[in-house]
């Protein structure tokens, strides 16, 4: 099952604030044995907006949205994921209880329209004050405050995504690759990619003048697979005459 991850708001793109929510999703994911297979970045644009999660939506994939949930002018990832499903927006019953809970008599219309979802919608609990996230497809959508939207992202993951924690056995393994150059070694990766039925990859160091040259190759899939490629990688390298070294730290 792909998981994506999607960050709303114009102060992200603007440079106003800095988006911390992609580096925690892949925490919080690879913990569980998952991996973040795409990630996008949307501005408070409502018709490119729609846009996006009609794509999301459509994707099939499971992902979750950060940002865009409040009640104020620039909010419209409420309407935006209603609009682009086509379903009516609708104040959830238990979404008004939480928010009648936590306001008490300031209870406004303005504040209930934080519970105003598209039809269908299920909550996601905010323990920190209360005013919920929400659910719709296969999309998990929570505010963009870190201090609420990443409890409530293990919230999800924890609970009902729980059967999907470490369902797809996969490794990742790399090494060191000294004094090559990437077009020397790309026959043998793409050789070992076939041979074995992993993914192979390099990511080369900037080179520095009068240091060495360096490569990380490595390969992801299932274990062994994995562990039989790298194998393969070590022994053909050294028989070109390239010194490899083990990753630490």
């Amino acid at each position: 099952m792909a998981v994506g991850v999607l960050i709303i708001g114009d102060e992200i793109l603007s440079g106003r604030r800095q988006d911390k929510h992609l580096a925690k999703s892949i925490e919080l994911l690879n913990a569980r044995g998952l991996r973040l297979s795409w990630a996008r970045y949307c501005g408070d644009e409502l018709p490119r907006l729609v846009a996006t999660l009609r794509d999301c939506f459509a994707s099939n994939d499971i992902f979750f949205s950060f940002g865009g949930i409040g009640a104020t002018p620039d909010d419209l990832t409420r309407q935006a994921a209603a609009e682009a499903l086509g379903v009516p927006l609708a104040l959830h019953p238990e979404a008004e209880a939480e928010i009648r809970a936590r306001f008490g008599e300031e209870t406004t219309p303005n504040r209930l329209e934080m519970g105003t979802y598209g039809a269908g919608a299920r909550i996601i609990p905010n323990p920190y004050n209360r005013i919920p996230g929400f659910v719709l497809g296969r999309g998990y959508f929570m505010p963009g405050f870190p201090v609420m939207a990443w409890p409530m992202m293990e919230w999800v993951l924890d609970g009902e995504l729980r059967a999907l924690h470490h369902a797809e056995p996969y490794l990742e393994d790399s090494m060191w690759v000294f004094d090559a150059q990437e077009s020397q070694i790309t026959p043998l990766m793409r050789d070992v990619q076939t041979r074995f039925g992993v993914t192979v990859f390099s990511l080369p160091n900037t080179h520095v003048p009068g240091a060495r040259r360096q490569i990380e190759l490595g390969a992801k899939g299932t274990p062994g697979a994995v562990a039989a490629a790298m194998v393969t990688l070590r022994e053909s390298l050294a028989s070109m005459g390239f010194e490899t070294a083990a990753i630490t730290g």
